[in-house]
C-alpha cells in the first residue's frame, strides 16, 4: 500500500510539472482583471519614474552642495571668494527640489488619474458586477 501511495504522489508531481510547462505554450486569454491591472500600471508608472528620477537628481545636487561646504574643493576649483556660501546655495537648491518632489508627483498622478480614471472605474464596476 505504501508503494502505491509513493507512485501516486510521484504521478501528481509529474502531472503538475507537465501542466506548468503546458501552460507556458498555451495562448494567453486577456481577462478584464488583466486589462484593469495594465491600466493601473499605465496610470502609476510615469508618476513613479518622474519621482524617482527627480528625487535622485535633487539628492545629487544637495550632496554636491554639502561636499562643497565640508571640503576645500571649491577653493581649488576657483568658485569665488566664499566657497561655503556657494555650497550652501547649491545644497539649498537640491533641498528645495527634494521638498517639491512629492507635490510634483501628486500633480503628475492627478493628471494620469484624470486620463484613465473613468475607464478604470467602468471596468472595475463591470468586474464587481455593479
Amino acid at each position: 500500500m505504501e508503494n502505491n501511495t509513493f507512485h501516486y504522489s510521484y504521478s501528481a508531481k509529474k502531472n503538475k510539472e507537465v501542466e506548468g510547462i503546458r501552460r507556458k505554450y498555451m495562448p494567453k486569454e486577456v481577462t478584464d482583471i488583466d486589462t484593469l491591472r495594465e491600466l493601473d500600471k499605465r496610470t502609476r508608472r510615469p508618476a513613479d519614474i518622474f519621482a524617482y528620477v527627480f528625487g535622485s537628481i535633487s539628492a545629487v545636487i544637495m550632496g554636491f552642495g554639502m561636499s562643497l561646504v565640508m571640503t576645500d574643493i571649491a577653493e581649488k576649483i576657483g568658485f569665488g571668494a566664499d566657497p561655503m556660501l556657494f555650497g550652501v546655495l547649491i545644497g539649498g537648491i537640491g533641498m528645495l527640489m527634494a521638498l517639491v518632489n512629492y507635490p510634483l508627483y501628486q500633480i503628475v498622478m492627478s493628471a494620469r488619474k484624470k486620463k484613465y480614471g473613468a475607464e478604470i472605474l467602468t471596468l472595475s464596476d463591470k468586474i464587481m458586477n455593479r
